[in-house]
């Protein structure tokens, strides 16, 4: 080796320690200042955490909040009634024009909205109406009136009749004394149970009915000295059908509140 390059080696040795020196230097303060900036209190200060703050508060806000869950509506308890002779024949004809089926006709219609009022889904049918045949619902009541012809003085008053061999005569049996008891209580006519026909309890649509359905057919009064009420006082009349046929579907105690053991039972 020469004495020239025994000169220069400090001079070369010199450099790469403080070059090393440096480099390492570098990397730890490069080192340091990357794990303070990324530690969870560096990254969530000062004006980078109020951004994120604002951003989640306007999503929070903007989304649409969920719609609560509401159960599907059931279907309303059903009541049909008839109004006697509409859409087939006018029944009984007064010697005035009036008949049966415009009186039936408005009384039914009366029923009708007073039972809607009561919550209850309501079918106004005619006499003989296609959806009579398998009718399924709480109770079906058939309003006639009855003669406009004068018999006599005792031709006053109503009549109530299920069918005569019921598929549940318990259940026909109470609707027929509920809409006695309240009709009777809030008309004041007489019950005649012994004028009551074969045409009533034979009533052909209790041969179409579905045989879950309880019916009854009333004949609310005469045309003849019952007119008065019947034509006058049509919402009074209508009033007694429908607390008779809520007494039925509400069971209501008829005995707590049983009027018929005074009323006539003498034939017109």
């Amino acid at each position: 080796m020469s004495h020239a390059d025994n000169q220069t080696q400090p001079t070369t040795t010199g450099v790469g320690f403080f070059r090393q020196l440096w480099i390492v230097v570098g990397t730890s303060a490069i080192l340091a200042t990357l794990f303070t900036a990324w530690t969870p209190v560096g990254l969530f200060t000062g004006r980078l955490l109020d951004t994120l703050s604002n951003a989640i508060s306007e999503d929070e806000t903007d989304s649409p909040a969920l719609a609560p869950v509401t159960p599907t509506a059931r279907p309303r308890p059903r009541i049909g009634i008839v109004a006697g002779h509409w859409g087939s024949d006018p029944g009984a004809v007064c010697l005035d024009g009036l008949t049966e089926a415009q009186v039936n006709l408005n009384i039914a219609t009366l029923v009708k909205q007073k039972l809607a009022a009561a919550d209850f889904d309501v079918d106004l049918l005619e006499e003989f109406d296609p959806d009579l045949a398998g009718y399924r619902a709480l109770a079906l009541v058939s309003i006639h009136s009855d003669s406009c012809d004068y018999v006599n003085d005792l031709a006053t008053g109503f009549k109530v009749a299920a069918a005569l061999a019921s598929a549940r005569p318990e259940t026909a049996s109470r609707l027929t004394t509920c809409i006695r008891n309240r009709y009777a209580g809030l008309t004041g006519l007489p019950y005649h149970a012994s004028s009551i026909t074969a045409d009533m309890t034979s009533y052909h649509a209790f041969e179409e009915i579905h045989n879950d359905t309880p019916a009854a057919i009333i004949e609310t009064g005469f045309l003849n000295l019952d007119r008065q009420i019947l034509t006058q006082d049509s919402d009074l009349i209508a009033e007694g059908i429908t607390q008779g046929i809520l007494c039925y579907i509400y069971n209501e105690d008829i005995n707590g509140n049983n009027i018929l053991d005074n009323l006539s039972d003498e034939q017109p």
